[in-house]
């Protein structure tokens, strides 16, 4: 008789959480999400963060240095999983294998879009190189928390219910 358990855990879709630079807030809403719906969640950063006391929450300290947690986010992502970040490199390679990604302001990526993001970075990125200050991003606003609440309840009503 063959072994279920190990093929359905493969197959269940997991969170991953870019959590260096995301929100309290917005892990506050995945910590929820995951406590109800039972989905495994993992955070990643290269120093502790407290994560809610739940089997299927697990914090992952990375050690420090460029692209740490991205390379591990990257290494245990798997098809259908859904990744959380800004970072527009690590979102591309999530897309390539088949993850989704959702930013912290409710933004999803795709195979459609995140070749924009990419140029549209590389472009920023020039600018500042020559001295141009081009300031960060706004403050999180409700209408952000609200956008990527409603992003991650449509991801999950998709990849809970396989």
């Amino acid at each position: 008789m063959a072994d279920n358990t190990s093929a359905e855990q493969e197959a269940s879709a997991r969170i991953w959480v870019d959590a260096d630079a995301c929100p309290g807030a917005i892990k506050d809403i995945l910590f929820r999400a995951a406590h109800r719906t039972g989905i495994e969640l993992t955070t990643f950063a290269n120093h502790a963060i407290q994560v809610p006391a739940n089997a299927n929450i697990r914090h992952v300290i990375v050690s420090t240095g460029f692209d740490q947690a991205d390379d591990e986010i990257v290494r245990r992502c798997k098809p259908g999983d859904l990744v959380v970040t800004s970072d527009i490199p690590l979102a591309a390679e999530v897309i390539e294998k088949g993850g989704a990604v959702v930013t912290p302001r409710g933004e999803r990526y795709t195979k459609e879009t995140i070749r924009q993001r990419l140029n549209m970075r590389d472009f920023m990125e020039t600018l500042r190189s020559s001295g141009l200050q081009t300031g960060g991003p706004p403050p999180l606003s409700n209408r952000d928390r609200k956008a990527f609440a409603d992003q991650l309840d449509r991801w999950l009503a998709r990849s809970v219910s396989r």
